[in-house]
This record gives C-alpha cells, structure tokens and sequence, in this order.
C-alpha cells in the first residue's frame, strides 16, 4: 500500500482538450485519495507522436508545482487562474444597453457610410459586446477576450469620442474595483483572485468562435475594434469564404501560445502602422516563425497599408479600422460569395 501512487492519469473514456496540441485527447491526473482532479496542465495526451505532451506530477520539479518533502515529492497547490465570471458580462450585455453604446451609435449614425442597424445588433452579438452605462465610463463598449472553451479571460473597457476615437482604455475588473471603493462597498472576491493571475489577456478576441466557423480563413489584427471593423466591412462568417476576424490585443501579442488555436487555418494578417515599418517587419517574422511551429497552418501578412499609407498615417499609427471607415462598406462586401453560399444552403 506505501508503493501506491497516490496521482495517477483518470482511468475510463473521459478526455479533456489537450493543453499543448488543443485536440480532446487528454486525460488528467486525479489524487486517488480525495479523487480530484489536479490541475489541467498535469496529464498526458494519446497523441504520443503528433504531440506527446506529458506532464507528470512525479517528476516536474518545484518551479513546475512540487515540492521536495522528507526526499518523496508531494502535490504543491497552484495558484488556479481565475476567469471573469459570466454574470459580470451577462450584465453588461442586458438588453437596452446597445442605445448608449457610444462606439456602436456611432457607427449607426455619424460615419461616413452608416452601418444599418441589424448588422450592428449581429455584430454585437457575434462577439458578445457590452455596454457601460453609469460612472465614469458610462457609454464605453466593452470587448471580451472568451476563450473556446467560453471562459472569459478579460474584458477590455473603451471609451470612444463622437469621431470613434478612443478617449480612455481600461479592464473591467479595475472599474469594478473602483466602484465598490468609490460607493465604500466591499470589493467582489473575484477581483483579488483575478489580480493574481500572471496574464490577463491570454487569449484571442474572437477565439470563442472558432469552432462555429471551422473552415473560415482568419484574420488577425492588434485590437478588437479593428475586428469588428473588418467584418462589418468584409462580411459575416456566416458564409464560409469570409474571414473571421481575431484580435490578438497589442503588436507584442502575436505569440505562439495565443495562435495555436489557429492550426490548420490560412490566417491574414494586418498589423498597424508605425513610423519606420517596424511594426510590419516585426510581424512579418512572427509570421515565419509560427509557421514554422504549427502544423498545417499558413499565414500571410498583408501589406495593403504599407502600400497605401501617407506619412501622417505611419506618424500616427493608424491601422485597418483607419483606412477602413472612409471608405463605402458596399464595395467591400461580396455579392457573389453571399449567393453561392446561400445556394449551397
């Protein structure tokens, strides 16, 4: 009985998402005495030769979660990410709010080429956007970074001018805490559990996505407002031909972690403007590199800003949702696509 592991892998047919290939072909370990699972990242993956990640309490060491005891290695309790929970976006998703979305009346009534209203209502629903409507952000859309499994890792706050551009950036759960403070109100115990986790943008915009729209190519861009610019302007990914926009956060985030998800995909890139092209340059590498990684996937950055923009543009930084908002919506769309798609339907 002393020789018995007391972490063994979950025994049945019950298999997880695979934390490295992101395939449902992992099985965790569970503690054979109070039978809980340990943290997802401890398991093994049956794709021992596409994957064959494995990741064994037994012999990682305490920078990876044990720690030495009497010479036996014993479980070290991690510090488990905390998500946003559901009923905070529920909320800012109540029905009414749209009317007070500065960013989305905006774009229903002072652009140069108006949007009409049920294709703002599609857009708000296909990435789960909000609305604040009191304090000091009253009137600021919010974007949720949800993951594909539905967790919510963040929500961006921004508050936009009559122009569409933003007046102020912040994260959710800081206006939250603010709040509370302000009103002499207990803060929620999510906030400090959320605090601590080591990132909190860990996913991509859009990502919840990606398996409703399987055979849609990708495109990538730094912040969500572009996102939802680009499928107003090039269309839904109702119709399989369209791209289904992404954002990844900021230039620095094109990483492998947030882009695995990707695999198997033709992904577009559009990185924003900088003054010597870095930002292009920077990308364009990035690109290569997580080719290079993922298997099956093909990324191709585009330069159509590169191509067309003035010094103004690169001085400012503008991006796709820049050059986009002059221009008539119409002439992006693609009757031809939408027919024969509704044909083959």
């Amino acid at each position: 009985m002393e020789n018995q592991f007391i972490f063994q892998l979950l025994k049945g047919s019950s298999k997880t998402i695979c934390p490295n290939c992101n395939k449902k072909t992992f099985v965790q370990y569970e503690n054979t005495i109070t039978k809980e699972l340990l943290p997802e990242l401890f398991g093994r993956c049956d794709r021992e030769v596409n994957c064959a990640y494995h990741f064994n309490p037994y012999k990682e060491n305490f920078n990876q979660g044990l720690e030495i005891v009497n010479s036996k290695k014993v479980y070290k309790k991690q510090q488990i990410k905390t998500y946003i929970p559901l009923e905070i976006l529920l909320k800012l998703r109540e029905k009414g709010r749209l009317i007070q979305n500065v960013f989305l009346q905006n774009l229903i009534n002072k652009v140069p080429f108006p949007f009409d209203i049920n294709d703002i209502e599609e857009v708000n629903q296909l990435y789960s956007l909000g609305t604040i409507i009191k304090g000091e952000y009253s009137g600021a859309i919010t974007f949720p970074f949800i993951d594909f499994k539905r967790r919510i890792h963040a929500i961006q706050v921004k508050k936009f001018d009559n122009n569409n551009n933003t007046v102020d950036t912040n994260f959710i759960h800081k206006v939250v805490a603010r709040e509370f403070y302000k009103n002499n109100l207990i803060i929620p115990s999510w906030i400090d559990s959320y605090d601590k986790n080591d990132k909190k943008v860990s996913c991509l915009f859009g990502e919840h996505l990606i398996y409703t729209y399987p055979e849609n190519p990708i495109a990538l861009v730094e912040a969500p407002k572009t996102a939802i610019y680009g499928t107003l302007y090039f269309g839904f990914p109702k119709y399989r031909k369209n791209l289904l926009w992404f954002a990844v956060y900021n230039l620095s985030s094109l990483t492998y972690e947030k882009c695995k998800i990707l695999e198997g995909r033709d992904i577009y890139l559009f990185p924003d403007l900088s003054k010597d092209g870095s930002s292009f340059e920077l990308w364009q590498k990035k690109a290569k590199e997580l080719e290079s990684k993922i298997k099956g996937t093909r990324f191709i950055i585009s330069d159509l800003l590169e191509k067309n923009a003035s010094d103004i543009d690169r001085l400012k930084g503008n991006d796709l949702a820049d050059f986009l908002i002059k221009q008539d919506w119409r002439k992006f769309r693609n009757p031809k696509c939408v027919n024969s798609e509704k044909s083959e339907g």
